[in-house]
């Protein structure tokens, strides 16, 4: 998909891109071996100059993280998934002045890691920077700013794609465990029904002394950040076929 996209050059929108895609113009590529004019002769020099870099910069995602809108940056996934990482924190409640970070899921497509508050929290700073591309949901308003309050002087990964936003234009609104249930992900039995406000409650019972309530809520966590992997599979997928298919 990153090789299709025009609209990361300033000037070109959905519809210039519709119409280079229409002219048969459906890679980077296409567009410099071009024979004829597309635009104007200025225009085309300027788009040209501005492929030459996207090609020289193809394998850094921080290039077109500046450059893409943030509704499209969904199209950044098939290049970087190699490279990408599911995150999702949960907290001791939802100021991120007065509350701290409890808990931090990563989830890479194969393993899953765990940091917890007073145990190896610390660790996730040097675990996040494996990554190129970190995957949330609601990660812009809520989980990201939490991090960089937590861990000043963070590098997180440079490409980030916040999947609320990107269901929402599929027209699938509301939280994380509604669009699961809308789109047929089904929670074990042991967490369903936890939600943020009983993971606040769950850490709080592991401060009392409740180990229990640290593995229900380490269970939540993995639950969160592993169901946002079919979730993106799916959104790219839709996504790139409903582009696609305007042509």
């Amino acid at each position: 998909m990153l090789e299709h996209t025009f609209i990361h050059i300033p000037g070109i929108g959905p519809k210039k891109e519709q119409t280079l895609w229409r002219r048969g113009i459906h890679r980077w590529r296409d567009f410099l071996d071009r024979r004829k004019p597309v635009f104007s002769p200025a225009k085309d020099r300027i788009i040209a100059r501005e492929l030459e870099a996207s090609l020289a910069h193809r394998n850094d995602i921080g290039y077109f993280n500046e450059r893409l809108p943030p509704a499209e940056m969904w199209r950044l996934f098939d290049a970087f998934r190699h490279r990408a990482v599911y995150l999702d924190i949960e907290t001791s409640g939802y100021d991120q002045w007065t509350s701290d970070i409890t808990v931090i899921g990563l989830f890479d497509g194969s393993l899953v890691r765990t940091f917890v508050n007073g145990k190896n929290l610390e660790a996730f700073e040097t675990a996040i920077a494996d990554y190129d591309l970190v995957i949330t949901f609601n990660g812009a308003c809520f989980d990201l700013p939490f991090i960089r309050r937590s861990f000043p002087g963070i590098s997180l990964p440079k490409g980030h794609i916040d999947l609320r936003f990107v269901l929402k234009k599929m027209g699938l609104g509301g939280g994380l465990k509604k669009i699961e249930k809308d789109t047929g992900i089904i929670r074990s039995d042991e967490i369903e029904g936890v939600d943020g406000f009983e993971a606040v409650r769950l850490w709080q019972q592991y401060q009392w002394g409740d180990e229990k309530a640290l593995e229900t809520l380490i269970s939540y966590n993995n639950a969160d950040i592993m169901n946002l992997e079919p979730l993106m599979e799916m959104a790219y997928e839709k996504m790139k076929s409903r582009i696609f298919d305007k042509c």
